[in-house]
């Protein structure tokens, strides 16, 4: 994908589906096998509509880790992964902050976080800019391997909630 300038593209990627395992610590929760099977039809959706990402800024959690394993092995690409705490704790304030930190001069970006935090930062940035389909998309919910392409025309340290617009939303399955 080609961008002229400023152009930038954000990419919202919620974690695909995770075990529910009671007594085990949150963060150390897996995809089930649907989940594998979702996070590589996302992989596979990105690669297929030309969203190569330069940086992948991914939670620390095992269930994000395995996601973005298993949609690179669906066909994604991202020239560099980051991990960063605040994305699993850190709400949409905390990501947005990460993104404005992280993201230098890469155009298209890519997040793999949970949720309420990527539906409510996707929400939040877009406030209702952007593509009418894609917004009845996040506004159906944001599941697991949800994605949420977002435009942005600016550095991305200025990057700020109603500053940029949803082009389109995706729910994975495989």
């Amino acid at each position: 994908m080609t961008f002229a300038g400023d152009d930038k593209v954000l990419i919202l990627f919620r974690h695909a589906k995770a075990e529910q395992a009671p007594g085990k610590p949150d963060r150390d929760r897996e995809l089930t096998h649907r989940g594998r099977r979702d996070a590589a039809a996302a992989g596979q959706w990105l690669h297929d509509n030309g969203f190569g990402p330069e940086l992948v800024l991914c939670s620390p959690a095992v269930r994000t880790r395995q996601t973005w394993e298993a949609a690179a092995n669906g066909g994604a690409c991202g020239e560099q992964v980051d991990y960063d705490g605040r994305l699993y704790s850190g709400g949409a304030d905390g990501a947005l902050q990460v993104v404005r930190e992280s993201a230098g001069e890469a155009q298209v970006v890519l997040v793999v976080g949970h949720n309420p935090t990527m539906a409510t930062l996707a929400s939040g940035l877009t406030e209702g800019n952007g593509s009418t389909a894609a917004h009845e998309c996040l506004a159906a919910g944001f599941p697991t391997s949800a994605v949420a392409v977002i435009g942005y025309a600016g550095p991305w340290h200025d990057l700020a909630f109603g500053s940029a617009s949803l082009l389109r939303c995706h729910v994975s399955r495989g």
